[in-house]
């Protein structure tokens, strides 16, 4: 047997045992996905949740406009995300999410004045915080750990990045979710429990779920 043929016997021998890849579905379709299961919780978690005091609150611009940015920045950060989980993809899709960003963060912002421009407004008290904080987090935990599994189907080449983004998209999300069981107006002392809420999410996620996704 010649050496060409000995070459083909060896490649033929080893691939025979191989079994075909399933092509990953597009970033859009992954992270509509994820979007579903987001949904998924929200049902399971609308029974529980005072819906019609979230429909007259959210008669209130600012109220409004900062749930709003929450489900946009839900969406392009997931969908970032699942973008730069595929290798070649342009890093720039890391700034999709920053103009809905700045809608949530703007429009909560403006619960900073509250206080000042309603005395009447409903504050929070210290056992209302704790309970915002903990409900972020909690809503987080399995969220991230989906967002996790499915990014890491696609060997990220900038783990760090898309796990950052995914990070964003799950403290959205929870941020959103939390919507409907946040009795109280939001002041500047609730704005800086929610956002340390989001930036403990965002932090962890970049840490812990960029060391999972990196498979090199």
């Amino acid at each position: 047997m010649s050496d060409a043929a000995r070459r083909d016997r060896l490649v033929e021998d080893l691939a025979g045992d191989l079994e075909p890849v399933g092509r990953l579905a597009a970033p859009s379709v992954r992270a509509l996905a994820w979007l579903a299961a987001v949904l998924s919780l929200a049902v399971l978690l609308a029974p529980m949740a005072d819906l019609h005091t979230m429909r007259v609150r959210l008669q209130v611009p600012d109220l409004c406009g900062a749930a709003i940015g929450a489900c946009l920045t839900a969406l392009c950060a997931a969908l970032a995300a699942f973008q730069t989980s595929v290798p070649g993809r342009s890093r720039l899709w890391a700034l999709l999410p920053l103009p809905p960003l700045a809608l949530w963060v703007g429009a909560s912002g403006l619960g900073c004045l509250r206080a000042w421009i309603a005395p009447d407004s409903n504050i929070a008290d210290a056992a209302e915080m704790r309970g915002c904080i903990y409900f972020l987090l909690g809503v987080s935990l399995p969220l991230s750990a989906l967002l996790v599994v499915m990014l890491r189907r696609a060997c990220p080449m900038r783990p760090n990045l898309t796990a950052a983004l995914g990070g964003l998209a799950t403290a959205a999300a929870a941020a959103a979710l939390l919507v409907p069981f946040h009795p109280h107006d939001a002041t500047a002392s609730d704005l800086a429990v929610h956002a340390l809420g989001v930036l403990v999410i965002v932090a962890l996620n970049g840490l812990a779920g960029g060391r999972l996704l990196d498979r090199r």
